[in-house]
């Protein structure tokens, strides 16, 4: 089972590749998969056996490589406040995804459509729970879940700025919403679920629109 799940792993990852070269062109769609699983050697039924979900798991490999990348270079958090932590987490993050600009416009295209929404809230969430985590968050009660909230939407509208206002500009959006991650017992209150997935909408439209 181990071997299985490292061929299934290192494939999903050439894959991947495969498909940020067509991406740009394609978008993230199933021809897209279907064209870099033939890349890779795979039949059609090999590809989607290996991604059920076509260009939603493309989706989520890409996300899940840059919060890999971003973790991979973040210090150790030991010496550092935790505003330090929050505020190098996420400019990890944006970095990692920033070297595959024209990839994450499509992505953000994709996962901007009202059908794939929750699937956008989901990695985003993912992502700001796994920097959370290496800041050295051990909440497990409602404020868990706020501080991923809010962050989310930060590293979406944050990686927006970033692609089109350049990184200088990213992290002067970033140093002034890190207050608000700092007072989130003010923001929770006011916090609902509907309000954060137009607020991510916003953000990958913009993301790829520019």
């Amino acid at each position: 089972m181990a071997n299985q799940d490292d061929w299934a792993e290192t494939t999903e990852q050439l894959v991947l590749d495969a498909a940020l070269t067509r991406v740009t062109t394609q978008g993230f769609t199933w021809p897209t998969v279907r064209a870099a699983g033939q890349a890779c050697g795979l039949s059609a039924a090999e590809t989607e056996l290996l991604l059920p979900h076509g260009p939603a798991d493309l989706a989520a490999l890409l996300a899940r490589r840059h919060d890999s990348a971003a973790l991979a270079a973040l210090p150790d958090p030991a010496g550092l406040k935790i505003r330090a932590r929050i505020r190098a987490a996420v400019e990890a993050r944006l970095d990692a995804a920033a070297k595959d600009e024209a990839a994450v416009r499509r992505w953000a295209g994709y996962l901007a459509l009202p059908l794939h929404l929750p699937l956008a809230a989901r990695l985003l969430w993912d992502s700001a729970d796994k920097l959370w985590r290496w800041a050295g968050d051990t909440a497990t009660d409602e404020n868990h879940y706020s501080k991923r909230a809010i962050l989310a939407g930060i590293l979406a509208s944050a990686l927006a700025i970033r692609l089109s206002g350049g990184k200088d500009e990213a992290m002067s959006f970033v140093d002034a919403r890190i207050e608000n991650v700092m007072a989130f017992e003010t923001w929770k209150a006011g916090l609902k679920t509907g309000d954060l997935l137009k607020d991510l909408a916003a953000a990958l439209a913009k993301l790829r629109y520019g």
